[in-house]
């Protein structure tokens, strides 16, 4: 006798019926996978890409060909136009890159004939080769100006003990003063010497030496501190005061600070004998608003 209940069949004779867990490891049919199970099973395929390539790049359209975007191997955008990683695509099908696209004309031109950009745009240019990584227009930028200046400057710069942290006292003197007196400017003053010993009328190079000749107890004799908030210096090498000067307004303008300086006088402090500190001292004015 055979009982049948809707659809499941069980046999009467127990010997030839089969356990329900042996039925299913003979039987199982294939689960239908669900998404995540289907992303962790079947690897993306390469993505394609069209021979013309529309791009979105911070909203702003461009279109080139693949073989430009690929040109130079060890880029970020050959790497993106790889296939290897997915790019998404905004809704009129352009390849989307979530970057300010100014510049990005820029980037192409030189991919495609090694054009460079006219000097205003050089530095903000270099910035976007930096992020895409393309070493040979990074080269080619550094070695046009004003990049090339800016390396020789940084390379003076470097001789500066402590120079960025000058930098960022001055800021926060500056900053501290106009708060506290609730002023729209503040006013320090900042020492920048060349020589590590202070020079007087009474004191003649030796041999045409920027150096002067002193015995250890003597340079002992000449160590002081001039009494101002921030001081530069001592260095070596060709550029002088002036060209610090220079460099310490260009830097703190880059950072929107605006910045007048003139000399007023010299440290003036007695050192001993008819010795008297030289050093120049001048005084920054800084206007926050």
């Amino acid at each position: 006798m055979v009982v049948v209940t809707g659809q499941n069949k069980v046999s009467a004779n127990p010997d030839d019926a089969m356990s329900s867990s042996d039925a299913e490891d003979d039987f199982q049919e294939p689960a239908t996978p669900t998404a995540t199970q289907a992303g962790q099973a079947l690897p993306l395929l390469p993505q394609q890409f069209p021979e013309v390539v529309p791009l979105n790049v911070g909203g702003m359209f461009f279109t080139t060909r693949l073989s430009t975007l690929r040109r130079y191997e060890d880029t970020m955008l050959a790497a993106m136009f790889s296939g290897r990683h997915y790019i998404p695509t905004d809704a009129e099908g352009r390849y989307f890159i979530d970057r300010d696209g100014t510049y990005f004309g820029d980037i192409l031109n030189f991919l495609r004939s090694g054009d460079l950009p006219p000097q205003e745009r050089v530095r903000s240019v270099y910035k976007e080769a930096q992020y895409y990584s393309i070493g040979p227009l990074l080269d080619n930028l550094e070695d046009i100006q004003p990049l090339k200046g800016e390396k020789v400057r940084q390379a003076f710069l470097g001789l500066m003990p402590y120079y960025k942290e000058h930098l960022e006292r001055i800021i926060e003197i500056a900053k501290l003063r106009a708060v506290q007196r609730k002023a729209r400017f503040a006013k320090l003053k900042v020492c920048v010497f060349k020589e590590e010993m202070p020079i007087t009328p009474y004191e003649c190079p030796h041999f045409n030496s920027l150096r002067f000749e002193r015995s250890d107890s003597d340079t002992k004799l000449f160590e002081h501190h001039c009494e101002v908030d921030v001081s530069f210096g001592p260095w070596e090498a060709v550029a002088d005061v002036y060209d610090l000067l220079h460099c310490i307004v260009t830097d703190l303008s880059a950072r929107g600070i605006a910045v007048e300086h003139q000399c007023i006088g010299v440290c003036d402090k007695h050192l001993i004998n008819h010795y008297y500190c030289k050093r120049p001292i001048y005084e920054f004015k800084i206007t926050w608003w």
